[in-house]
């Protein structure tokens, strides 16, 4: 590995809205949109945001072979964990039809895993970010990546709305059938993350990396459109980042996110962006935190020495 890796703490908020669409469908609810069961709130998995920031990686950076992807759809990953064998002329661990020795590899030592490790990390920067299980097929072990998500959750209640479709299955006879599409009519999702130095020391997730993990989380959404999910229906709205001076940081994650404050304009079901207003108030904010400020239009940047900044969404 090199020494190019972050030596900063960060932890960050991540906010998007869905607005007639299914930001995130439940295959064990026929596709209905993730909520909370006891409050309605409408919820984002992690695996679904880390999904479109695989995507946007892959679309945009696909001739660079330092940011390759490794966990991509209906590829199996055995192979990709093969060519790192064969990169490392790990010849012993393969046999005349190019296939892995499955006891010799249950066995590989923590010397081998580790050159492994280092070469994928090198290639995949979904495994930079994210880390990854490799302990399947060839074997190249399991590692923590440094950059964490939570669920995103909407700050209110959503309603679904449910949709009668029909679409024809023989058109010789006029035979069609009919189906159901739900949708959010409007929520405002908010995601908690954080980056581990720590663990950006293992995987050698570097500056580089960063920066471009902020401009998938903000720029994601717009190539990621589907009839579920129509151009412009989900929408990134802020991104506001808590970057500490160590690596251990300057304070707990929890009372950064207090300073952000999400505010209703109005009552009744909200039913845009325009309903909210988020306000950051960096008074009482440790020495050595900077924020970074992420929105449509700019980016801010501000200390805990400076007074309340408010901005309107």
């Amino acid at each position: 590995m090199s020494e190019s890796h972050i030596r900063n703490r960060y932890d960050f908020l991540y906010f998007f809205d869905a607005k007639n669409s299914n930001p995130n469908g439940d295959p064990d609810a026929k596709n209905h949109p993730r909520i909370d069961m006891e409050t309605s709130e409408g919820l984002v998995t992690d695996v679904c945001i880390k999904r479109k920031i695989r995507n946007f990686v892959s679309m945009t950076r696909s001739s660079d072979d330092f940011y390759k992807i490794f966990i991509e759809q209906r590829k199996p990953l055995n192979q990709k964990i093969s060519e790192a064998c064969l990169a490392n002329d790990f010849e012993d661990f393969h046999n005349e039809k190019n296939t892995w020795d499955t006891q010799k590899s249950k066995k590989r030592s923590q010397s081998d895993i580790q050159i492994l490790q280092n070469w994928l990390c090198r290639h995949y920067f979904d495994i930079r970010a994210f880390g990854a299980v490799m302990s399947t097929g060839p074997n190249a072990g399991q590692i923590r990546g440094p950059v964490q998500l939570s669920f995103a959750r909407t700050i209110d209640p959503v309603t679904i709305a449910e949709h009668g479709i029909t679409r024809v299955t023989d058109v010789d006879k006029e035979e069609g059938e009919m189906g159901r599409k739900f949708t959010v009519r409007y929520g405002l999702y908010k995601a908690q993350g954080f980056v581990n130095p720590f663990l950006a020391k293992d995987t050698d997730f570097s500056e580089a990396d960063l920066e471009l993990l902020w401009e998938a989380l903000i720029r994601a959404h717009e190539f990621d459109a589907s009839t579920s999910r129509p151009a412009g229906s989900i929408n990134f709205r802020r991104l506001i980042i808590f970057k500490h001076n160590t690596l251990l940081g300057n304070a707990h994650a929890h009372q950064l996110f207090n300073r952000v404050i999400v505010h209703r304009d109005r009552t009744g079901e909200a039913r845009s962006f325009d309903d909210y207003e988020i306000t950051i108030n960096p008074v009482a904010i440790p020495p050595g935190i900077e924020i970074i400020d992420k929105t449509e239009l700019e980016t801010l940047r501000y200390g805990a020495s400076q007074a309340d900044h408010k901005m309107t969404a």
